[in-house]
C-alpha cells in the first residue's frame, strides 16, 4: 500500500505553521516533495513531521 501524499496547504495546516514555512523548508532541504499534482508539490505526511522536528528541536 503507497502512502497518501498531501497538498503543502494541508501539510501546514496538519503541523499548525503557514504555508509559506512549508515552502521555506522545502528551500532550506528539510523537506522534499514527493510528488506533483498539475503546478503543485504534494508531501508524505511522515515527511512533514520529521521537517517539523526537526525545524523545531531545542538545544538545552
Amino acid at each position: 500500500m503507497s502512502t497518501p501524499l498531501i497538498t503543502a496547504t494541508l501539510a501546514a495546516t496538519e503541523v499548525a505553521v503557514a504555508p509559506s514555512t512549508i515552502r521555506k523548508w522545502v528551500q532550506l532541504k528539510h523537506l522534499v516533495p514527493a510528488g506533483k499534482q498539475g503546478r503543485s508539490q504534494l508531501f508524505r505526511l511522515e515527511d512533514v513531521f520529521a521537517a517539523e522536528r526537526h525545524t523545531r528541536r531545542r538545544t538545552t
